[in-house]
């Protein structure tokens, strides 16, 4: 990863921009796969589902990548590198052992200041914490995690720091405390419950569906037309995450790409 275009916030969203309308009533098939890691995460944040009811920014799953970038290790390498560079954060999810999301930092920036916004008409005083988080922690600290005197360490750059601060970022829904270590906490995203328990249930609704099937399989271009119950997101979200993390698999017939369930 040497010719990274610049990383700064206003430079990516630029880039992104110009990507906005990319792929949005394109096949799954059209756009499977893909050479470079950051030409698959624009295309797949502008092909993210239009939440009308929640307000949360566009997220890619790491298993999204798997199932675009071939090679796995150039996803982690680029990601790393995209992560030190500042162009996006990775975040822990309680979805999966393994599961990540992956959010533009400009993105995450802006699920922060909805927050706050909210917040102002609260009278909540600690709010100012949120100013010393994105100046003085996501700007220094870019793993997914944190220790809690570390981030009062951090935190105490822009202020003092009282434990009412800490909880104030908890109840937003910025920082979720590890359940192995109540010392440690995971940066959170911001308003993505519901859209958590939507990965769970899409996935299962359509491993369901394929596998109540006599081979367990279903053309894309029908599979993709199907509405899901269970979940806001929408089919092609849910088939990246499952072919990516090797629940489904693709073949590809004279008719069409093929989607199956992948035996154990």
């Amino acid at each position: 990863m040497e010719n990274f275009p610049e990383s700064s916030s206003k430079g990516t969203k630029r880039r992104r921009d110009e990507d906005s309308d990319a792929g949005n009533t394109s096949s799954l098939e059209d756009d499977l796969t893909f050479n470079d890691t950051l030409v698959a995460l624009r295309i797949m944040r502008a092909q993210f589902p239009h939440i009308h009811k929640g307000s949360v920014e566009p997220f890619i799953l790491k298993s999204q990548l798997y199932s675009s970038v071939k090679d796995r290790t150039q996803v982690d390498r680029e990601l790393e590198s995209l992560r030190r560079d500042k162009v996006l954060r990775l975040f822990k999810l309680n979805t999966g052992q393994d599961d990540h999301a992956v959010m533009f930092l400009d993105d995450y920036l802006n699920q922060i200041d909805r927050v706050v916004k909210r917040m102002e008409g609260k009278k909540v005083e600690e709010y100012e914490v949120f100013g010393w988080l994105k100046t003085h922690v996501l700007d220094s600290k870019l793993e997914t995690g944190i220790e809690h005197h570390e981030l009062c360490s951090l935190l105490s750059l822009g202020g003092k720091v009282k434990e009412s601060h800490i909880s104030v970022l908890i109840n937003a829904g910025v920082l979720t405390r590890q359940l192995i270590d109540p010392n440690m906490y995971w940066f959170a995203i911001p308003n993505i419950g519901s859209l958590l328990k939507g990965i769970v249930q899409g996935r299962k609704e359509i491993i369901s569906l394929l596998s109540r099937r006599r081979y367990k399989e279903m053309m894309l271009s029908s599979l993709e037309k199907k509405r899901l119950r269970m979940s806001p997101l929408d089919v092609r979200f849910h088939l990246r995450d499952l072919i990516g993390s090797g629940h489904l698999r693709t073949d590809q017939t004279p008719t069409g790409l093929i989607i199956r369930v992948s035996k154990d």
